[in-house]
């Protein structure tokens, strides 16, 4: 949306950022860095307020810390995804271990940034995110399109009719193209931390998106112990002959 102003000329409507920061000086020191940037920014300190902002807001990037009250910054990431938004995520962080960022990264995260920082870096993270999110709506592999913001797949314009729950199967594997996605992962994107499911019901899902996909050019690919993988069928086929 443009906006025009008293000389009537226009400009573009900020880019709208969400900061979830419980650091009041950080938060703060967050806010003047974007906002001198040209964002437009919220910023708010626990996990329920992250979580009610990401409901009723509409942003194009959420910067995430992860030592949030109420719950943590994995918890509100699993949440985000769980409803099956593409929104960016760059978490900012003091925890360095691997397998926090790794963590973090398997749970949908777009980038990982370890505190203490430096601003002019991360403002370019900010810029590549916020790049790489205006390249459309619409994810293309083979003959298969997927549109992300209507949840809408086609097959060589055949509308696929897929249930809610083999849509988001579909969009996890789209999201991780040529990377293994394991069964836990879908169920932690998928379903909430309270709900008590299977394995198994991955697998039913999986094997039904498999089936609709057929005529595509792409193949779900099963690792075992390991999890999933969406590739192009000949790729698949020249992996599975080596």
């Amino acid at each position: 949306m443009d906006i025009k102003n008293p000389a009537g000329e226009r400009r573009r409507k900020p880019v709208r950022i969400l900061v979830t920061e419980d650091d009041q000086a950080l938060s703060e020191a967050l806010r003047f860095a974007l906002t001198q940037a040209g964002y437009d920014v919220d910023c708010v300190a626990d996990g329920t307020a992250a979580d009610k902002a990401l409901r009723e807001g509409a942003f194009r990037l959420l910067i995430l810390d992860l030592g949030l009250p109420d719950f943590d910054g994995f918890e509100v990431l699993r949440r985000l995804r769980r409803h099956n938004s593409t929104l960016p995520v760059l978490i900012l962080s003091g925890r360095e271990k691997p397998e926090d960022k790794v963590m973090g990264l398997d749970l949908g995260a777009d980038d990982y940034l370890v505190k203490p920082f430096i601003i002019a870096e991360l403002l370019a993270r900010v810029r590549a995110l916020l790049r790489r999110g205006t390249s459309g709506p619409v994810v293309q592999y083979g003959s298969l399109r997927f549109d992300t913001s209507r949840r809408t797949a086609t097959v060589s314009g055949r509308a696929l009719s897929l249930s809610l729950h083999e849509t988001s199967v579909l969009e996890i594997l789209l999201q991780r193209f040529g990377c293994v996605v394991s069964k836990e992962h879908f169920i932690e994107a998928l379903y909430r931390y309270d709900e008590s499911v299977t394995l198994n019901v991955i697998e039913v899902y999986v094997h039904r998106v498999r089936k609709k996909i057929v005529g595509a050019g792409l193949v779900v690919r099963t690792l075992y112990g390991r999890g999933y993988m969406l590739e192009l069928a000949y790729e698949a086929e020249a992996a599975q002959s080596r």
